[in-house]
């Protein structure tokens, strides 16, 4: 090999590991997010690295999925879950560090529709029958579909309705259905309808489900990283508790 094949080589060795070192430095920080928080995730992260300069690298989804994902080793090191049951199941079987769970946000269920007028603001739509198709996020992995079941049955209308339901495999599947008209009405979260204009909404009373609380934790693969340190202490700020209002959740 030559010199300059050399030099050559060992400059391109330099920038590749001068690039690593950059990206080492740049904190980034891999957060699963439950789909109902979106939104106000996207203005979190984007608050958090104006702040610190670190950046939250956002994936979202249903909190069942991301829990069986965490299970098997997925490098998540921040996990902001619609219910508090898997967080609390992520410190139990080890996956997560102890201590570090809080509750972030408290939910709030919409049944909603994009023609105006079909929803009325004590949901007796959904007894008097004028619809085909009623989604809802699937209740075996989204906190928010088992809250739409409960209100449902709460209502005694489970079992007539039921053969009219289709499930998303998240939120957010839910609110595609309804918003693109797939399904005349919809269980999401008001997260996702509050600043969307138009259309029609009921905000379930909470006495007819059981409280959407959401936890986040820190994860193990984070436990020695600074950033994911200062993620979880940021989404306790008084900056994303005010974002995290605005769109609809209540902070405790």
């Amino acid at each position: 090999m030559g010199l300059f094949t050399r030099l050559t080589a060992g400059f391109a060795t330099l920038v590749g590991l001068i690039g690593l070192a950059s990206q080492a430095c740049a904190g980034d920080v891999p957060v699963a997010v439950a789909a109902n928080f979106t939104e106000p995730a996207k203005e979190i992260a984007a608050a958090f690295q104006k702040a610190t300069g670190n950046t939250a690298v956002l994936s979202f989804g249903p909190s069942g999925g991301f829990y069986a994902q965490i299970s098997h080793g997925a490098p998540f090191e921040v996990f902001l879950s619609a219910d508090d049951e898997r967080p609390k199941k992520a410190e139990t079987e080890g996956f997560a560090v102890t201590g570090t769970r809080f509750t972030y946000a408290v939910g709030r269920l919409v049944l909603y529709s994009r023609t105006p007028g079909l929803v009325d603001d004590k949901g007796q739509v959904l007894s008097a029958g004028r619809f085909d198709k009623l989604a809802i996020a699937d209740p075996g992995a989204a906190p928010y579909g088992q809250a739409a079941i409960e209100t449902l049955t709460r209502l005694g209308l489970y079992d007539r309705l039921k053969p009219r339901i289709v499930q998303g495999s998240s939120i957010a599947q839910a609110y595609e259905f309804t918003a693109s008209g797939a399904a005349e009405l919809g269980f999401v979260a008001q997260s996702q309808v509050i600043k969307v204009q138009g259309g029609s909404r009921w905000l379930v009373p909470e006495s007819l489900h059981s409280p959407i609380v959401q936890d986040a934790v820190l994860l193990k693969p984070g436990a020695n990283d600074p950033a994911a340190k200062a993620f979880m202490a940021f989404l306790q700020s008084p900056p994303a508790r005010e974002i995290i209002r605005r769109y609809g959740y209540d902070v405790r």
